[in-house]
């Protein structure tokens, strides 16, 4: 209960904090990076409109599926050499193994749909 306590304080204190120096930080920057066409945020400039938005998110969610199927497969590997031969852990680690290997394909799949249908059959540019 204690630490729960401590955990519970020092969320309230960074959360006060964050409040009280976000609105000094917001005067010193412009919300508009190059017009008003994107948004300047942590991040970098976002795009506001749908087309220019989607393409600059697409990368960084087909990477982090990437990186979690590599993460999952890791695991399931690191599973399968502790297993010390139970037939269980063992069939759970490969079904870890296989369940990020399908993960990833598919994620390449829509990857390759994606370009398919907007580049080649609707000419959308931009993506």
């Amino acid at each position: 209960m204690d630490m729960f306590k401590l955990r519970f304080g020092l969320l309230l204190f960074f959360l006060f904090i964050s409040l009280l120096t976000a609105p000094a930080v917001l005067a010193k920057t412009e919300v508009f990076c190059s017009g008003e066409t994107s948004i300047n945020t942590a991040l970098g400039c976002i795009p506001v409109e749908m087309d220019k938005f989607i393409a600059w998110i697409l990368p960084y969610l087909f990477g982090i599926a990437g990186t979690l199927a590599f993460l999952l497969m890791v695991y399931g590997f690191i599973l399968i050499g502790t297993s010390q031969g139970d037939p269980k852990v063992l069939q759970g680690a490969k079904e870890t193994v296989t369940s990020a290997i399908m993960g990833l394909l598919v994620s390449l799949f829509a990857i390759f749909l994606l370009r398919l249908i907007t580049l080649d059959i609707l000419k959308i540019p931009g993506i």
